[in-house]
């Protein structure tokens, strides 16, 4: 699998994955603050992809920060690619190219109570990254809850 930089002519595979997830995410195809923050993303070489051989992205992430704390700010997989490895590739490639440790890596996800929780595998994939539980985050858009996992990076 290739996961590479993402280029302009992704930001449609963006909207294509944020349709995907707008139920548990709030609103963001149509949403110009999500436009712009993937297209910042992008032009700052921090928005990685994985390509498909047909139409659309099999996963996409944006990512920020410095040490020491840095931040998955997205990450998508397809429908159609979860549990092939796809996030897991994505997450390792942003870590090879961004994160220099000592220091650690932060991700806003589900609280154990949204409803996405188990059907998304959000926790879990991340747990299964060495990601563990931090306190609670701002609710989500739509007003689900939300926590932090962390991972120390040496």
């Amino acid at each position: 699998m290739t996961i590479g930089l993402a280029r302009e002519q992704d930001f449609p595979g963006f909207l294509g994955l944020a349709a995907q997830v707008e139920q548990w995410f709030g609103p963001m195809v149509e949403e110009a603050g999500f436009h712009d923050a993937v297209r910042k993303h992008i032009a700052g070489s921090l928005a990685l992809v994985a390509p498909s051989p047909g139409p659309g992205l099999l996963g996409g992430l944006l990512f920020g920060g410095e040490a020491p704390t840095y931040h998955v700010h997205w990450l998508v997989v397809s429908h159609r690619a979860r549990g092939t490895g796809v996030g897991r590739a994505l997450m390792a490639e942003a870590t090879r190219r961004w994160v220099r440790g000592p220091g650690d890596i932060e991700v806003v996800t589900f609280g154990a109570d949204h409803p996405g929780a188990v059907v998304s595998g959000a926790r879990v994939f991340y747990e299964r990254l060495g990601f563990s539980p931090a306190e609670a985050a701002a609710p989500g858009p739509e007003g689900g809850s939300r926590q932090v996992f962390r991972r120390e990076v040496a």
